[in-house]
């Protein structure tokens, strides 16, 4: 452990790279929850680090959620919503740097990597990783193998958001053909915020920077005009969540438990796998399935 909390972030950071570096020699892919949560196991928090900030999230833990960006603008971490995915480099680096005096000094400077550092050996039962395309390539299929994952879940939970709505209309309209009732005036449309997100302990499964930042693209959920409701679909790991609604990218607006403002946290309990929330402005109340 560190002499004081800066020294245990940077510690972290390491153990985050180690980590996934492991994950590459098992063949495992691991979501950004399991990394952050190893690293810390590897790394404990003390007291300090242990206090809650508003949300319920530990101080070191936001900590190193934020300071995991070194590791993407060194090159080094590539962030997924499916996971994160260590590039050739940031193996390289647990070899280059191996001392964590030395890897923070690289980390802080922007130190690049040898290029004559070899990829880190796999320890007996392992297989060795298997080479990958260098450089620009290599990150942009990282990012088409993420993107097209996300892209089959995504339609997949849409799909299933948007029947039990589809299946409504039909029957309604069908009833209206078979008996015509009296006419009545539309319902006006809600007056709808220009952007709502859910802001959360899981907003780095989401891929986003960091976790309860209402502010990131990843938060945001999308208005059906059908129904009128907010939507947002993840394939998450089993676990318990907490959440708020935030407005506009701000939490000068925000909506928890029972749609009290500035209430108390959304929670759910997840058994793991896709997970729909959706959010009625008009109640300011959501639904988690």
């Amino acid at each position: 452990m560190g002499a004081n909390a800066a020294e245990n972030t940077n510690l972290r950071l390491k153990a985050v790279l180690d980590v996934l570096t492991e994950g590459v020699w098992s063949g495992e892919k691991l979501n950004a929850g399991v990394v952050l949560g190893e690293a810390i196991a590897r790394v404990p928090l003390n007291d300090h680090e242990r206090e809650l900030l508003s949300g319920g999230i530990p101080r070191g833990h936001k900590a190193l959620t934020t300071a995991s960006a070194k590791l993407v603008k060194a090159g080094w971490l590539i962030k997924g919503r499916s996971g994160w995915t260590i590039t050739e480099d940031g193996q390289r680096a647990t070899v280059a740097f191996a001392d964590p005096a030395t890897f923070t000094a690289a980390l802080d400077a922007g130190t690049p990597v040898p290029a004559d550092t070899p990829l880190p050996a796999a320890p007996a039962g392992h297989s060795a990783p298997k080479a990958a395309p260098h450089g620009a390539e290599k990150a942009v299929k990282a990012v088409e193998k993420v993107a097209e994952k996300v892209a089959d879940t995504a339609a997949k939970l849409v799909e299933e958001a948007v029947a039990p709505v589809a299946k409504a209309v039909r029957k309604r309209k069908a009833a209206e053909q078979a008996a015509p009732a009296e006419v009545t005036p539309t319902e006006a449309a809600v007056e709808q915020p220009a952007e709502v997100a859910v802001a959360g302990d899981f907003n780095v499964l989401l891929g986003a920077p960091a976790n309860w930042a209402p502010q990131y693209d990843e938060s945001q959920m999308q208005l059906d005009e059908a129904d009128q409701l907010w939507k947002l679909a993840a394939d998450l790991p089993a676990g318990a969540y907490s959440f708020k609604i935030a407005i506009n990218r701000s939490w000068d607006e925000n909506y928890g438990r029972f749609g009290a403002f500035d209430g108390a946290n959304h929670e759910v309990h997840h058994r793991g796998g896709p997970l729909v929330i959706r959010y009625d402005h008009r109640t300011r109340d959501i639904v988690a399935e």
